[in-house]
């Protein structure tokens, strides 16, 4: 290889991105560091030649920087390394289908990050030689790198702020639902929190967890629509005010529907289907076992559970116990029996989350 190269290295942990920017160097790379994968994507700019890529990140996976990659018509071929510490042939799989053209398990080390290296920076030269012939521009990139470099940072803390203020967005949405039923934030944190702990813990892909732990929240947007005197009142409703409760799982598909966001379609499916019952009894289309949406019965177990250890105008709060007794006795009628023995079966998990999102 005629030149040093730059290698983009993208992992969320500081001391993992530390240990291989020292493996790359002492092989006589240049390195790139990137702790999420706005920065990563930002820091293409910068020549890359290689990127070694963490699979398990959060807000932007592994996955679906490697498909932002090959999407950009300038970086779209270089070649793309995944780290990670997941075997299952699936996983793989997924990964060469995102764009991986290879893998090093975690820990690395020197000589298998050397070898997977060396070929593909070789077929990288190679082929960067075919489609450039005039690399004469290493002198002004010398002069302006500074000044591109602070034009990438500023890019990826733009793209990293425009990503916080639109789950700030989503958590003021939430929030305003909650307003008018005298909870605080707390609630749908800890709601997001349960929610994504079961979509942890059914393996879903870490991309997915994030999606389900920021739909959650969103679950009772509808009360948006629903008069104060109904959700405040301390007794039982009436049938008419039931039949008009009833109503906001409809009117928070409605103020969620047809969005490009995917948070937003993952919220829609949440708020339609949070009350439908495992055996068929609930509502608003009283669907009945696996025709349930699963982020809805994800959301189910974890809204009533929150509920239950929570004190409301027309209730007292259960102790953890007694709510889990509960959430027990309706496993097979309101929840689905797998989740409810999947959420008790992780009860110390639970209590830090409440611990975490304590009521102020």
């Amino acid at each position: 290889m005629s030149r040093r190269k730059t290698i983009l290295i993208v992992d969320d942990e500081a001391e993992i991105r530390e240990l291989l920017k020292d493996i790359v160097e002492s092989l006589g790379h240049g390195t790139e560091l990137a702790r999420d994968g706005f920065e990563a994507l930002a820091k293409l700019r910068l020549g890359i030649d290689l990127a070694l890529l963490d699979l398990t990140m959060p807000g932007m996976d592994g996955y679906e920087v490697a498909r932002r990659i090959r999407q950009d018509p300038e970086a779209g071929d270089i070649p793309i390394i995944m780290i990670t510490a997941l075997t299952a042939k699936e996983d793989r799989l997924r990964a060469v289908e995102a764009g991986a053209n290879d893998f090093i398990a975690k820990p690395a080390d020197l000589v298998e990050v050397r070898a997977r290296m060396t070929s593909l920076l070789s077929l990288k030269e190679a082929h960067d030689a075919l489609k450039l012939h005039k690399k004469e521009l290493e002198a002004a990139v010398a002069k302006q790198t500074e000044t591109l470099r602070q034009a990438v940072a500023d890019m990826a803390n733009a793209q990293r702020s425009a990503y916080e203020s639109y789950l700030e967005t989503l958590h003021r949405l939430a929030l305003a639902a909650e307003y008018k039923d005298e909870t605080t934030g707390a609630h749908i944190k800890r709601v997001g929190g349960f929610s994504a702990l079961l979509a942890r813990k059914l393996h879903l892909p870490p991309g997915e967890v994030e999606l389900v732990r920021l739909a959650a929240p969103l679950h009772d947007v509808g009360k948006i629509g629903i008069p104060e005197t109904i959700l405040l009142k301390p007794g039982a409703l009436t049938p008419d005010e039931r039949a008009t409760m009833e109503q906001h799982p409809l009117i928070g598909e409605r103020l969620l529907r047809g969005s490009s966001a995917e948070v937003l379609r993952a919220a829609e499916i949440v708020a339609l289907s949070h009350h439908e019952r495992w055996d068929g009894g609930g509502y608003p289309h009283r669907l009945k076992g696996d025709s349930i949406p699963l982020y809805g019965r994800i959301c189910t177990v974890a809204d009533v559970f929150d509920a239950l250890t929570t004190e409301r105008p027309y209730k007292k709060a259960f102790a953890n116990e007694k709510a889990f007794e509960l959430l027990q006795s309706g496993s097979g009628t309101q929840f689905d029996p797998s989740l409810v023995e999947l959420f008790l079966a992780h009860r110390d998990e639970i209590t830090q989350i409440q611990e975490q999102y304590r009521r102020q």
